[in-house]
């Protein structure tokens, strides 16, 4: 079965609620199977639009990465951090 990732591209607008959403949703993450494999480390702009961090996160399936977005303590944890960054983040499904 093919594993899911999260990537996220994300600009930083206030590091106080990032890190409040980071605390709350990083065991909900890892309780859906998630681990990190890049989370905001030094990076190389190619090409497009800079953004000051960037996460990858690796799920067993594209529903456990589903379901952990939609899960209520991962929105919960959304909220907590509102106002503390802007984001684009999808989930891609690997080559198995």
């Amino acid at each position: 079965m093919p594993k899911a990732l999260w990537i996220a591209h994300v600009n930083v607008l206030d590091a106080d609620k990032l890190a409040a959403y980071a605390s709350a949703a990083t065991p909900v993450i890892t309780a859906h199977g998630g681990v990190f494999l890049a989370r905001g480390g030094a990076y190389e702009q190619l090409e497009g639009q800079d953004h000051t961090r960037n996460v990858v996160a690796q799920f067993p399936s594209l529903q456990a990465a589903h379901e952990c977005y939609h899960s209520e303590g991962y929105q919960a944890a959304i909220k907590l951090g509102k106002g503390g960054f802007q984001r684009s983040l999808m989930i891609v499904e690997t080559i198995d």
